[in-house]
C-alpha cells in the first residue's frame, strides 16, 4: 500500500508528508488490529521483536527527548540521564507525547514530528538489516534500514538499553 493512497488508510497524513519531504519511498503496511506494542507489531509483520523500532518520548529536565529503541529491549532511564547530562529523566505522559510529536502513543514514528527534539538511537538497532517502525498510527508500520532511519530522525547513536544480567 503506498503512502499516497487516496483513502488515507496508509500512513498518517503528517507522516506521509514527512516521507515526501525526505524523498523517501517506503511501503507502508496497514494491519486490521492495532500494533501498539512491539510484540503485537512483530507478530503482525512476522519478524523478531528486536526488529521493531519503539519511538519513545521522555523528558530530560522537562525537555522532551525521543529515544529510539529496539522492541526486544527496555530503555535504561539512568543511562539516558547520563548521556544527556540531565538531572532527571522520566517517561512523558500521553498529552506531552501528542503535543511534541503530533501522534498518539502506539503510533509515534521515528521522524515527521510537530517539533524537533533531541533524538537518541540505541546502538542495538544497528544489529538488523531492516527495522520496522510506526507510520503515525497504531495500525501502520514501514520498513527501513536502521542507518537511514536514524539519519532521517536526526539521531545520535548511543547505548541506552537496559543490560541483561
Amino acid at each position: 500500500m503506498s503512502t499516497h493512497d487516496s483513502t488515507g488508510s496508509a500512513a498518517h497524513p503528517r507522516f506521509a508528508a514527512a516521507l515526501e519531504e525526505l524523498g523517501l519511498e517506503v511501503p507502508v503496511r496497514r494491519f486490521p488490529d492495532a500494533t501498539r506494542t512491539a510484540a503485537e507489531a512483530a507478530a503482525a509483520i512476522g519478524c523478531d521483536p528486536g526488529e521493531i523500532v519503539k519511538s519513545l518520548i521522555f523528558t530530560a529536565d522537562g525537555e522532551p527527548v525521543l529515544v529510539l529503541m529496539d522492541g526486544a529491549s527496555r530503555v535504561d532511564v539512568e543511562r539516558v540521564r547520563a548521556e544527556l547530562g540531565a538531572g532527571a529523566v522520566k517517561r512523558a505522559g500521553a498529552d506531552l507525547v501528542r503535543a511534541t510529536t503530533g501522534y498518539a502513543i502506539g503510533g509515534v514514528p521515528p521522524f515527521g514530528h510537530l517539533t524537533r527534539t533531541r533524538v537518541l538511537a540505541d546502538r542495538g538497532l544497528l544489529a538488523h538489516g531492516v527495522v520496522w517502525a510506526a507510520a503515525g498510527t497504531p495500525h501502520t508500520v514501514f520498513p527501513l534500514d536502521p542507518e537511514s532511519l536514524i539519519k532521517h530522525a536526526g539521531g545520535t547513536v548511543v547505548d541506552v538499553r537496559e543490560r541483561s544480567e
